[in-house]
């Protein structure tokens, strides 16, 4: 188990970071200079590490809830069920988000189009720390 929470760590790590240096490193630049070319080029490169981290989180993730609590449990009201619950929910809410950007932003970013982006990134930002926060749970008992 121990090597299962490793890589889902890790991949959490590169998911979470990586957005975190989109929000603060490479979108104030492009904002101010009203440029999306250095987002563009960004996500170039980090969506070949960002998303098989997101996959090997999803993987390992449902693996490690498996070992924790049978899938029959998983939505009863217990303080881990309720930790897999919030992990899904935040799970839904970045696929959504995810799909957005791919189908209806990425296609036609343009100077005009960047704040939307930029907001779009900050959702997705906010989503990542939240998984970081709801996976310390699991350590300390709860997510408050």
């Amino acid at each position: 188990m121990r090597h299962l929470l490793f890589l889902h760590l890790l991949g959490a790590c590169v998911w979470a970071g990586g957005h975190l240096v989109l929000l603060f490193g490479v979108l104030p630049r492009a904002m101010r200079r009203h440029d999306p070319q250095p987002v563009r080029d960004f996500e170039q490169i980090y969506e070949r590490i960002g998303i098989p981290a997101l996959l090997l989180q999803i993987v390992t993730g449902v693996w490690l809830a498996s070992l924790w609590l049978p899938h029959v449990q998983w939505f009863e009201a217990t303080p881990v069920a309720r930790l897999v619950q919030a992990k899904l929910v935040l799970l839904g809410f970045t696929a959504l988000l995810g799909v957005h950007a791919r189908l209806a932003l990425i296609p036609r970013l343009d100077a005009q189009r960047l704040p939307q982006l930029g907001l779009h990134i900050l959702l997705i930002t906010l989503t990542a720390v939240a998984f970081v926060w709801v996976g310390a749970g699991f350590r300390f008992g709860g997510m408050f």
